[in-house]
């Protein structure tokens, strides 16, 4: 089972929505496009969404989507360790972006501190740049896509 590109159901763009196999009968659907993401067993009437949004912000809630197979689309969060994250950042369906922070190295002081205990980076709350609603650029600030 390989990865595959298919058009978006959510935003409609071609070759920009990854299909990624969890069996044979179901998958999980990341788009790069629109930067939302679900699943063939996120339905609606078929899950439990009060238990899974429980911890969810009230923005991810506002935006979520339900695409014609009633699969629920929710945008993604993508955590590069030590380079950054990408994630919806607003205070409504009406007032949200795609944001971006990048990660910089410890100074030694804060390699001793306990909350950094076993880490090499933190977020750079400098960084912090917004988007719009370019999901893409937003993974492409905190290095995504560079080839190491």
């Amino acid at each position: 089972m390989t990865d595959q590109l298919t058009t978006c159901p959510k935003c409609k763009s071609e070759d920009a929505c990854y299909i990624t196999p969890i069996n044979e009968f179901h998958n999980v659907y990341a788009c790069f496009g629109c930067g939302f993401t679900t699943s063939d067993l996120m339905r609606e009437e078929e899950f439990d969404f009060e238990q899974y949004e429980a911890e969810f912000p009230e923005l991810y809630k506002d935006i979520k989507y339900i695409d014609e197979d009633n699969r629920v689309w929710y945008p993604q969060v993508i955590n590069i360790e030590n380079q950054g994250t990408v994630f919806a950042n607003g205070s409504c369906k009406e007032d949200w972006q795609w944001s971006a922070i990048k990660c910089i190295e410890l100074t030694e002081e804060e390699k001793d501190a306990p909350k950094f205990k076993g880490k090499t980076h933190k977020s750079d709350s400098t960084s912090l740049k917004g988007f719009e609603n370019d999901f893409f650029e937003a993974c492409d600030y905190i290095g995504l896509f560079e080839v190491k």
